[in-house]
């Protein structure tokens, strides 16, 4: 999901945010621009690359812990990017073959890529969204999303390393509000999100570097990522390093990766909408 026009999303000669970071995981569906600003961010941050991959796996993890341990058959993925396997409605239809997907990007590449590269189960379903979560009415109205979303269960709605490409004039708080306020109770919000906080100078090194070329990068702290789940239920850990997320091993850093990540439940409506005793751990 990249706020850029839609000529410079076809434009193979314009670096694009999700090509540079499916040059970071090792793919091939870059080109020398998305190489050239790659290689610029690597300077700045040399373990970038591990971080995606730790993002990726943080994704991984939540969609095993929301199809197995929260009952989740319905999933919102916002920002797809290039796909790179295992991708979600996999981790997900392999546990429960009868999930739903429905996969959002304002990007035709990627939506292309989709298209050929991520065939659902028989027993579920995938469907592809070509809209900008900017406009969030759009998106809860398509035709893509009632064909695939049940809104009278609950929906696993996915932000993994997308919210950072919306600037703050795009008010991605109210547009997580949004989200949430549609969404059927309990329903889960998972967020990774890329922070300055661990190191303020290299990912300033990285802002610099992307706005040079036009792309909107903004990495948030630990209050402004908090924000996004408003007064949903933060599953334990709460926001937390994206390593230290429910990691299959305790990392031995779990600051390496420069993301904030959570999942959080919306409560039921017998709930009477009161967060849990599961908070933001700083």
């Amino acid at each position: 999901m990249t706020p850029v026009t839609r000529s410079a999303a076809l434009d193979t000669g314009v670096p694009h945010p999700a090509r540079i970071y499916d040059y970071w995981l090792g793919g091939k569906d870059n080109f020398a621009p998305d190489r050239a600003v790659g290689e610029q961010i690597i300077k700045a941050v040399p373990t970038v690359a591990m971080m995606v991959r730790a993002n990726r796996s943080w994704m991984l993890r939540t969609i095993r812990y929301l199809v197995r341990e929260a009952g989740i058959r319905q999933f919102l993925d916002i920002g797809t990017g290039i796909p790179t396997a295992p991708n979600l409605h996999q981790a997900a239809q392999k546990i429960a073959p009868a999930c739903r997907v429905l996969y959002l990007d304002n990007d035709p590449i990627v939506l292309t890529h989709a298209r050929a590269l991520l065939p659902s189960t028989p027993q579920g379903h995938c469907e592809y969204l070509d809209a900008d979560v900017r406009d969030i009415s759009r998106v809860l109205t398509s035709p893509e999303l009632a064909a695939t979303i049940d809104p009278s269960k609950p929906v696993g709605i996915m932000c993994a390393s997308v919210l950072m490409l919306l600037a703050d004039a795009d008010d991605p708080w109210g547009l997580m509000a949004r989200l949430r306020d549609w969404a059927p109770p309990g329903s889960h919000l998972a967020i990774s999100h890329p922070t300055a906080d661990p190191n303020p100078d290299a990912m300033a090194a990285v802002v610099a570097t992307t706005a040079k070329v036009g792309i909107t990068f903004v990495p948030r702290t630990h209050e402004q990522v908090a924000r996004m789940f408003g007064d949903w239920e933060l599953i334990g850990p709460g926001l937390v390093p994206v390593l230290a997320w429910r990691p299959d091993e305790p990392p031995e850093d779990p600051n390496a990766a420069y993301y904030w990540a959570g999942a959080a439940r919306k409560p039921d409506e017998a709930d009477g909408g009161q967060p849990s005793a599961t908070g933001v751990s700083p």
